[in-house]
């Protein structure tokens, strides 16, 4: 195995890296025009930014957040399950204005009144925006699709050309446009393709005739994607379950590889890609933030979980919905799969294990969110701890604060509207009739 670095003499990457256009540049390469992304856009003003982009076209004024009301439904707290029925939620200036009965915001109603967009939920429930902790988002469709099924919140699984990275700066340019993304930039793997062509800083590791796999090297990837954006690490210790040529029980990166690219990430959360009984505890014994997929997990690695504070993302509708591919083997796969996986969420449940939803959509084949809570819920979880997977205990991964996956006045402008009650059957959460992402209605069916 060649390695291209050692230890001691890595290069340092250059302490004042070039921004570069990765809006431009992730839009060319998906094939997406200028005017499109304008067109997509829909012409919404443009933000102060730290540094104020130059051209005849950009004229710097300030973002504008739509002020909105939605009043009559009943708004649920994820956090403890308390309801407040006949609610109104006021949002303004991309932030919650006021949250409550109709007396307790009456004031924030009237400050709004007469530039406010009213949605009526009477009959319905009234939630904060989902968040999808597993998300495969290189384009604008593809963050619209997200946006569709209710999630106003994602963490990347990675992407090809840091894409995730340039969806990630979209909110606070055109609300509405995408989801807030946690970008984690290339997939800290041992053959990159041609995402060897998303940074210059990257030809060296094309050099490595056996793949990126020294954990000197590993910690050189890790850390160049830091630099380029990523505030998550995604890596692997297994091969993919849903390419019916590898086998997903294979060992890929061992625990002294993983514990390279946990330590080169200098506190960023990793993710891993695991499978395997071996893959699993490596990577848990190794520092990873949390867990995906993680079908054959042991009782004492869902122990080490617990004591660690590992989270767990199942990926439930990832791994189920290979029992109906009509390839043979991804669909033996998929049957064998599906009850061991259910059996470990239990498992990691009742020993203290959280449990995040994450659906592992990449492109535009979105699984609503709502879809993996209620496949939680299948496996375990009640309503209300399925809903949590999705909001709070997401928003705590996510590192979005105590408030993250609530409706609390000062937070997030997202919510959603479902048809029916989430606290009785985690299946409401796939009835989704409104969908608001920093202050901006993406969906009313109201």
């Amino acid at each position: 195995m060649m390695c291209l670095h050692d230890h001691t003499s890595a290069p340092a990457l250059p302490a004042n890296l070039p921004r570069r256009g990765i809006l431009a540049s992730a839009a060319a390469l998906a094939g997406i025009s200028v005017a499109t992304i304008a067109a997509q856009i829909g012409g919404a003003p443009a933000a102060h930014a730290a540094e104020r982009p130059s051209g005849p076209n950009y004229h710097g004024s300030p973002l504008t957040h739509p002020a909105l009301i939605i009043e009559g439904g009943t708004i649920v707290d994820p956090k403890t399950g308390e309801a407040v029925e006949d609610g109104v939620l006021v949002l303004d200036g991309g932030k919650v204005a006021a949250v409550g009965t109709r007396d307790a915001t009456r004031k924030a109603v009237a400050a709004v009144a007469g530039r406010a967009q009213v949605l009526n939920a009477t009959g319905r429930w009234v939630l904060p925006g989902l968040i999808d902790v597993h998300v495969h988002a290189n384009a604008f469709a593809d963050a619209r699709a997200i946006l569709q099924g209710g999630a106003t919140s994602v963490r990347s699984g990675s992407s090809s050309f840091y894409q995730d990275v340039a969806l990630a700066a979209l909110p606070g340019w055109a609300p509405g446009v995408s989801p807030r993304m946690t970008p984690a930039g290339l997939f800290i793997s041992p053959e990159l393709g041609d995402s060897l062509l998303a940074d210059p800083d990257l030809a060296p590791l094309a050099t490595l005739t056996s793949g990126v796999k020294d954990p000197a090297d590993l910690a050189y990837l890790t850390r160049i994607n830091l630099k380029r954006g990523a505030q998550v690490i995604k890596t692997r210790a297994n091969p993919r379950a849903g390419l019916p040529e590898q086998d997903p029980r294979e060992l890929v990166y061992n625990q002294e590889q993983l514990s390279a690219v946990v330590k080169a990430a200098n506190g960023a959360g990793v993710l891993c890609h695991a499978y395997s009984a071996e893959g699993i505890d490596g990577a848990v014994r190794a520092g990873v933030r949390s867990i995906e997929h993680g079908v054959f997990v042991t009782e004492g690695t869902i122990a080490e979980m617990a004591r660690r504070g590992t989270y767990f993302t199942p990926t439930m509708d990832a791994i189920t919905s290979m029992a109906a591919s009509a390839n043979p083997i991804l669909a033996a796969r998929g049957q064998e799969y599906t009850p061991i996986l259910q059996a470990a969420v239990r498992a990691a449940h009742e020993a203290g294990v959280t449990i995040v939803a994450g659906t592992d959509s990449f492109g535009t084949d979105v699984t609503p969110i709502g879809t993996e809570a209620r496949l939680l819920a299948e496996a375990g979880l009640s309503p209300l701890e399925a809903l949590q997977s999705a909001t709070v205990h997401a928003a705590r991964l996510l590192g979005l604060g105590d408030d993250g996956g609530r409706l609390v006045r000062g937070g997030f402008a997202d919510a959603i509207v479902v048809d029916t009650d989430p606290l009785a059957d985690a299946s409401a959460l796939e009835k989704v009739s409104a969908v608001v992402a920093q202050g901006a209605v993406v969906r009313n069916e109201l």
